[in-house]
């Protein structure tokens, strides 16, 4: 039950047999019946933080009031959150699209002019600092009862081996019985291609997909078989080279649609800078860093609404700023795709929202150098993946990856509290069953890897998009050591859609977004996007002292080692580099924490070195942390580390 707070505070006497007690319960599990003032008293006391944590919330200026859809920690420590249009159609008609720059430290905030719509894009580090962000939103979905205007996917052909041809915006294509159809993008159609010569000549139609939608309202222009359409405006050589074909055009539902856009973010500007665009639009794409420095970038739903076909994958050189190919395989938007110690990507099954129930959800290891596929067996519920939450469990090196919840496919009222963990060092990689979540079935999870080795996690519901006003207020801490689940305080705002939470670099767990279906539990009012940020304080931050770091070097080489000053070397027992989160739809897929050996100790500092491998420790900006033997983590140092 969620305690509201009163609006003043009223003191207690309360004698140290009732505080003694409180802090030996599992003290969220017992608030229900609390009053709100007893409620506030409880969880500020000392002890309750040292064991549960601790919650703040925090209400933004209303002018930078924005709604998070995506989130990423910074070299800066700044955390770059992006909007776009935010799921708000009236936005996107009138083309305001935000993003905006939270200083944690300093609580300060700073609008960005943000180019495109990267609503609903996807994002990650890059080594040198800066954030790529690519894809977006091209056009809203309209349901069934909004489409007035019959619509569908136009295959543009080009015939002609000797140019290519380009096709502006509101090119009308003429179907067999005279119904015409405008596209609704710009768009160029290669040459075909033409093999051998003579009479053994063979020229191969190229072909380009666009949207197109009736000129005329109305089921007239409903089309319900193939056919093909000539182009308005060509004669000639052009009107025989150049045409179109659709399988139907239709009023059924019409999805969303992606953006090639892509744009580095730069963290010394605070400014986009637009880089070349993607081969293919992408709305839900998953973009993950490989060890090289490249980014790889699977999925999304192209602009014309359909989800991609596997064979259109790309791969981002931060070098050139430019795209290549990359193996082909499909996947359903938004996978969690992991680099592992290998060079190999795994995908745990984990994914948020499109594609078919019956492709391209089976878990597996998936080999870039020869496009090979082999599946990691072991996953229960696998049905119940979508909406669930990854992560590679601390420290990287143990190489295990952990599914927790997830939800049925599409808008399924379907939850689990399931959570496996992949072994993928094992000489057979399997999953074998983790602890069941404290709270039950939950979708939209959030997990946060924290610098002691645990895994924060909280939020979520158990109904698709919070209905029948089923958020979950629980949180709790996950013990890769034991296995187990510990009880985190309780948070006061409930989480679902379009929420993210990430790490700090003073320890503490930033706590953003959510978009709820319904405010209501009869479905009756729509909802409204949560724009209040919450701040998950861990229990460590209220043992005592913590180990500081008075110095470190700003960079460190893969496979070498570093310096750092402290006043308490002897107490300093672990050292682990976390990269920072860059986190949407639940979906965290750069967020991991590499230990360092601690190999010499002097009067004012340690020695630590770091891995060689770059598939383990991908180039970029990492946080450091060093923690003492209670697990207490200093505040993090910002290093680079380059190849």
């Amino acid at each position: 039950m969620k305690i509201r707070h009163t609006g003043r505070t009223r003191r207690f006497a309360l004698g140290s047999t009732v505080a003694l007690t409180v802090a030996g319960m599992n003290a969220p599990a017992v608030l229900g019946f609390a009053t709100g003032q007893y409620h506030h008293y409880v969880v500020n006391r000392p002890a309750y933080k040292a064991e549960y944590g601790h919650w703040q919330t925090l209400v933004l200026p209303a002018e930078f009031r924005i709604n998070a859809i995506h989130a990423a920690l910074l070299r800066t420590g700044k955390v770059l959150i992006i909007a776009g249009s935010g799921n708000n159609q009236k936005d996107f008609d009138a083309g305001t699209f935000k993003s905006l720059l939270w200083d944690p430290a300093a609580n300060t905030y700073k609008a960005v002019p943000t180019p495109a719509d990267m609503f609903c894009g996807g994002h990650t580090a890059l080594p040198d600092g800066r954030m790529l962000v690519a894809g977006g939103t091209r056009r809203y979905e309209a349901l069934d009862s909004a489409v007035k205007k019959a619509a569908g996917t136009m295959r543009v052909r080009n015939e002609d081996p000797d140019a290519a041809r380009s096709l502006p915006r509101g090119t009308v294509f003429r179907a067999p019985n005279g119904r015409e159809y405008v596209s609704t993008a710009d768009l160029t159609v290669p040459a075909a291609t033409k093999t051998g010569a003579g009479a053994a000549t063979v020229v191969k139609a190229s072909e380009v997909k666009v949207f197109a939608e009736a000129v005329a309202p109305g089921r007239d222009s409903v089309l319900d078989s193939p056919a093909q359409y000539t182009i308005k405006g060509l004669t000639g050589a052009d009107a025989r080279n150049l045409y179109g074909t659709a399988d139907r055009m239709t009023l059924e539902k019409q999805d969303y649609q992606g953006i090639r856009a892509a744009f580095e973010f730069n963290p010394d500007t605070e400014m986009y800078e637009q880089v070349t665009d993607m081969a293919y639009a992408r709305w839900y794409p998953t973009l993950t860093g490989l060890g090289d420095g490249r980014v790889v970038t699977v999925s999304g739903l192209d602009d014309t609404g359909q989800i991609l076909s596997g064979n259109d994958n790309e791969i981002y050189d931060p070098a050139s700023r430019t795209w290549s190919k990359a193996p082909d395989r499909y996947f359903p938007t938004y996978p969690s795709i992991f680099l592992t110690a290998s060079g190999k990507l795994f995908y745990s099954g984990s994914n948020a929202g499109y594609g078919p129930a019956d492709k391209g959800r089976e878990p597996g290891l998936w080999d870039l150098a020869d496009n090979s596929f082999h599946p990691v067996p072991g996953l229960r519920d696998p049905q119940l993946t979508e909406t669930s939450s990854s992560v590679l469990l601390p420290p990287a090196q143990a190489q295990k990856v952990m599914v927790l919840g997830g939800g049925g496919v599409g808008e399924s009222p379907l939850s689990t509290a399931r959570t496996d963990i992949a072994d993928l060092a094992a000489a057979r990689p399997a999953f074998t069953p983790g602890p069941d979540l404290p709270a039950g079935g939950t979708r939209y999870l959030n997990s946060v890897i924290l610098p002691d080795d645990t895994v924060f996690t909280t939020g979520g519901s158990s109904d698709y998009r919070g209905k029948h006003r089923s958020d979950l207020l629980k949180a709790q801490t996950y013990h890769p050591d034991t296995n187990t689940f510990s009880t985190a305080a309780e948070p006061a705002i409930g989480r679902n859609y379009h929420a993210e939470a990430l790490l700090l670099p003073d320890g503490r767990v930033a706590v953003l977004g959510s978009d709820p279906l319904f405010n209501d539990k009869a479905g009756t009012e729509p909802g409204t996007f949560e724009q209040r940020i919450e701040i998950y304080s861990p229990p460590y931050l209220f043992h005592g002292e913590r180990p500081r770091l008075t110095g470190a070097p700003a960079a460190a080489v893969l496979g070498g080692s570093i310096r750092v000053t402290t006043p308490a070397p002897e107490g300093v027992v672990t050292a682990k580099l976390v990269r920072p989160s860059s986190v949407t739809h639940a979906t965290d897929v750069e967020q991991r924490s590499v230990a360092l050996d601690v190999t010499a100790r002097t009067a004012d500092g340690v020695t630590l070195s770091l891995p060689a491998n770059p598939n383990l420790l991908p180039p970029g900006w990492y946080m450091l942390f060093v923690t003492d033997a209670a697990g207490t983590p200093s505040q993090a140092r910002w290093i680079q580390v380059t190849p």
